[in-house]
């Protein structure tokens, strides 16, 4: 704030240079004033033509060309016309040159005065703070997501009406697991910034998946309010989209996402879209296919070819993971957080091979991934001899990295037919790791 206050002062030296310049010219100014007066002979000019003209008037008299009423009416006329031209030539005697320079300091202070006071009720300081804040908690070494709260909740209470506070800092209660400060900060900033249809789409997603993904009454108001306003809005778009591929109604949820898509201006979300429609068309294939077997065979003979297929899913191709969170990060997120167990290939080349959806309440928890976990036809285990494992908590519920994300790897792991290591036993992958920063790599 130092900085910004001599800058501002700075800026005004200019503006105070040319208030004192007046003062600085007066001197010269008056010197020539006086010198053009005191050359000035208009006045004996005039006195002179008045005499003139006047001897003549008195000489015409004498030779009779006029009589004694006309010589008073014209030398009367003669008076009244040098009389005007004197009084106009009158002047005021000029003042010092110094006279009336104790305004010019006296004005050079308000200038002053007003222009900080106007910066400080109109200007961005808080913005200035804000960033200071965030720029030294980036820089610190134990700098954390915990740390960054703390400073922007310190920022909150001396800035309880700056909105770029409230923007920064329900983000971080978001990614950290703290829906309920999250929708409080979101209102502020609501209440502050008026209902705009972004703002209450991010309302709605944070509700939404504090509900376990759930379209309460309270969300459903704001998705409506938001789709009045706007029914392009990509995150409540997105948000139904979930919200369908949840409950199996898989064209909804293409329709939704493709519509989202399209209003995205994040790569990486519309990116992130695109996998869950191709997910949601393999879903879509799967019960259309499905219902054709129904439609040929009787419902038994339709029900005894899926469990075949699900043992041959489970025969197949797999790897058998056990995951646990690493007893110092137990504290950072809720029961109800979602856990992500992802297979990549080595290379990260391809899409996601198999993914398991669980919650931090499961854990520690043993799963098989085979082919019947494939996100797309196109990528799946068995396509591959070694795979890449990723675990993530996210607290959001978000399928792409953010930060505040708890992950956990293991590396080139055999994918074998029994689904299990050489020694016998699952592949132990811990989540023992924070996400810092949102990550490029679409590890879900």
């Amino acid at each position: 704030m130092t900085l910004l206050w001599l800058a501002l002062a700075v800026l005004l030296l200019p503006a105070l240079w040319l208030l004192a310049l007046p003062l600085r010219r007066a001197s010269a100014l008056a010197k020539t004033q006086r010198s053009y007066e005191d050359a000035d002979r208009s006045a004996e000019q005039n006195l002179a033509i008045y005499r003139r003209r006047r001897a003549s008037l008195e000489a015409a008299r004498e030779r009779g060309e006029i009589d004694d009423a006309r010589f008073d009416e014209d030398h009367l006329e003669l008076e009244r016309s040098l009389l005007e031209d004197t009084a106009t030539r009158a002047t005021r005697p000029l003042k010092p040159a110094g006279a009336g320079r104790l305004m010019v300091p006296i004005t050079m202070v308000a200038v002053a005065v007003a222009a900080f006071v106007w910066y400080s009720q109109q200007g961005a300081s808080g913005d200035l703070a804000l960033y200071a804040v965030q720029q030294e908690v980036r820089q610190a070494p134990d700098g954390s997501p915990a740390m960054m709260i703390n400073r922007l909740e310190e920022e909150a209470t001396r800035q309880p009406d700056n909105p770029n506070v409230w923007a920064s800092l329900f983000p971080l209660y978001r990614d950290n697991g703290q829906p309920t400060q999250a929708v409080a900060a979101l209102e502020r900033l609501v209440a502050l910034e008026g209902r705009q249809p972004s703002l209450l789409a991010q309302l709605a997603q944070i509700q939404f998946f504090a509900a376990n993904r759930t379209l309460t009454s309270e969300v459903q108001a704001l998705v409506d309010e938001t789709l009045d306003k706007d029914p392009r809005e990509p995150t409540i778009l997105g948000m139904l989209g979930i919200e369908a591929f949840d409950h199996g109604r898989y064209e909804e949820a293409i329709d939704y996402w493709r519509r989202a898509v399209a209003g995205f201006n994040n790569p990486a979300a519309a990116e992130s879209l695109r996998q869950g429609i191709a997910v949601a068309q393999s879903r879509l294939g799967q019960v259309a296919l499905g219902q054709t077997e129904r439609d040929q065979t009787a419902s038994g003979q339709a029900s005894a070819t899926q469990n075949a297929a699900s043992q041959a899913a489970a025969n197949g191709p797999g790897i058998s993971v056990r995951v646990r969170l690493d007893e110092r990060l137990a504290e950072r997120v809720g029961a109800g957080a979602s856990v992500f167990v992802v297979a990549r290939d080595v290379a990260g080349e391809r899409p996601p091979l198999a993914i398991v959806r669980a919650t931090v309440g499961d854990l520690p928890l043993t799963v098989r991934l085979d082919d019947g976990d494939a996100m797309s036809p196109m990528a799946k285990l068995s396509q591959v001899a070694e795979a890449r494992l990723v675990v993530r908590v996210s607290p959001s519920g978000q399928a792409r990295p953010q930060p505040g994300d708890l992950v956990g790897e293991h590396a080139a792991v055999p994918v074998s037919a029994a689904g299990v290591e050489e020694a016998g036993a699952p592949v132990e992958v811990i989540i023992d790791r924070v996400v810092a920063t949102s990550s490029s790599e679409a590890d879900d």
